[in-house]
């Protein structure tokens, strides 16, 4: 195993810039997409305030915003930390066990722990029902944000990832398979440059753990990711995948995903549009779908924003 890795990590550094091709327009406002497929539709889930949404699609661009899966009135739990004001942001659909969970961020993150929450929902559009209690709570330096449940294809082991921001620190735990329980932590290390927002995806026997880097509202956020043999590493650092330019600042918190359609795959983020300097910027960041391209070696091409 490792002697067949090595060649593969070697290529991570070096590689050319993707070419230059058509602008990528941005779909719709919005931050944090997961992007899902079901019922020939593609779904994606973006940060919602006090209610999450599903924006849903036939071809990837006319999309239309659903009634909202889950509002914050409809977790009890949300103010048991009796902080005056929460927020629920980046969530996460997953379709699993002939079943649909939807994971979510419950804040705020100070003066209280940030909290993850999980939900059953009868289909990519919901309605959804609340667990009843909180999946992960943060607190003693970490953040308790970002979910993304990864089913393993060779184990079909459920993984959650989650963390990031101040305290900058991934962590992982294995799901029990009601996709709604905590079955055990298993501990990971920290991947370089990590802030947020990670996201897992297999290929052809690759592990790819990717991330955001930076500041959310600054030009130096930015998507990095690393590569293992297994879901939960050891990591090998390919540095960083998406970065701005002078027109698109700030891309970053994704997912990835192949389309059955066109047998292509993408990457779905969001970025700030209109905006000059290097931030801290305002207003409402957008929604772009972007293919993506692996190199034999199973290495991805390094993405320019366009």
């Amino acid at each position: 195993m490792r002697r067949a890795f090595l060649p593969f990590a070697a290529l991570l550094a070096g590689l050319p810039p993707a070419a230059s091709a058509q602008e990528v327009k941005s779909v719709f406002a919005g931050a944090d997409p997961d992007i899902e497929m079901a019922d020939g539709q593609y779904w994606i889930y973006p940060t919602g305030g006090d209610g999450l949404s599903a924006w849903s699609s036939p071809d990837k661009a006319k999309w239309t915003k659903s009634d909202p899966l889950i509002r914050l009135k409809d977790i009890a739990w949300a103010d048991d930390d009796c902080a005056p004001v929460h927020f629920l942001w980046a969530p996460d659909m997953v379709q699993a066990n002939g079943g649909w969970y939807f994971y979510y961020s419950v804040g705020p993150q100070n003066p209280t722990p940030s909290r993850i929450g999980v939900a059953t929902c009868k289909g990519p559009a919901g309605p959804c029902t609340d667990s009843g209690k909180p999946l992960i709570t943060g607190g003693k330096g970490f953040e308790a944000i970002d979910p993304a449940v990864f089913v393993d294809p060779k184990t079909s082991t459920p993984y959650l990832y989650a963390g990031g921001s101040a305290g900058a620190t991934l962590r992982v735990w294995k799901l029990k398979p009601d996709m709604v329980s905590i079955d055990q932590e298993v501990k990971v290390d920290t991947p370089p440059n990590f802030t947020e927002g990670a996201f897992m995806h297999f290929r052809k026997g690759i592990y790819y753990l990717s991330y955001s880097a930076g500041q959310w509202n600054l030009s130096n956020y930015q998507v990095h990711y690393a590569v293992a043999l297994s879901p939960t590493g050891p990591w090998r650092y390919g540095g960083p995948l998406l970065v701005g330019d002078t027109r698109y600042k700030g891309p970053g918190h994704h997912s990835f995903f192949e389309d059955p359609k066109d047998g292509n795959s993408y990457i779905v983020y969001h970025r700030w549009e209109g905006q000059a300097g290097n931030g801290p910027y305002n207003g409402s960041r957008r929604v772009a779908i972007q293919p993506i391209q692996y190199h034999p070696d199973g290495v991805i091409e390094t993405i320019r924003i366009r």
